[in-house]
């Protein structure tokens, strides 16, 4: 009884741990997102958002954001400004080209979702915990979320200075299965 009960068990654990990875739907990044920033003194946008997204709205825990921002993509509206901030006192984008965001966790909080991960920028990693919402539309869906990061916490730019220490970021990005 022994010899059949421990395969028959092994199988029901190997047949459940595949349905929780079939559960989780691949969705690509569609055109049309945004990822925002902006502070006091400086605001624009990041171009270049690629990466894999794993999400199931039913188990959030099996969920999975591994996404990269292309720093070089940067555009606050004003040439001058953009050169200044991929030069080496602010993003360095020719030594650090992406911004990279990987998660550990997702939840679902009341109706909205909330994912934790190392967010890395300029070469250096920081837990951020993102607050994002989930609409699921016929052909895809749209996650959104804000949240802020201090930019001394990466070595941006000098501290204090002409821009403020706190940035917000909006996201708002469209997928497609």
């Amino acid at each position: 009884m022994r010899l059949f009960f421990y395969p028959v068990a092994a199988l029901i654990v190997l047949a459940g741990s595949a349905f929780t990875f079939i559960a989780a739907q691949n969705w690509q990044v569609a055109d049309g997102y945004s990822v925002a920033f902006s502070s006091d003194d400086a605001s624009g946008i990041f171009k270049g958002l690629k990466g894999g997204v794993v999400f199931d709205e039913q188990n959030p825990a099996a969920s999975k954001f591994d996404v990269t921002v292309d720093v070089a993509s940067i555009n606050t509206g004003n040439g001058l400004q953009n050169k200044h901030a991929k030069s080496d006192e602010w993003f360095d984008a020719a030594k650090y080209p992406a911004i990279h965001y990987v998660s550990k966790q997702v939840v679902k909080t009341g109706s909205r979702y909330q994912v934790t991960g190392d967010l890395e920028i300029h070469g250096i990693k920081q837990q951020v915990t993102i607050p994002f919402s989930f609409q699921k539309m016929a052909t895809g869906g749209s996650f959104a979320g804000k949240f802020t990061v201090n930019r001394n916490d990466f070595k941006l730019g000098n501290p204090g200075g002409d821009v403020g220490e706190v940035i917000k970021i909006d996201l708002s990005v469209p997928v497609t299965r």
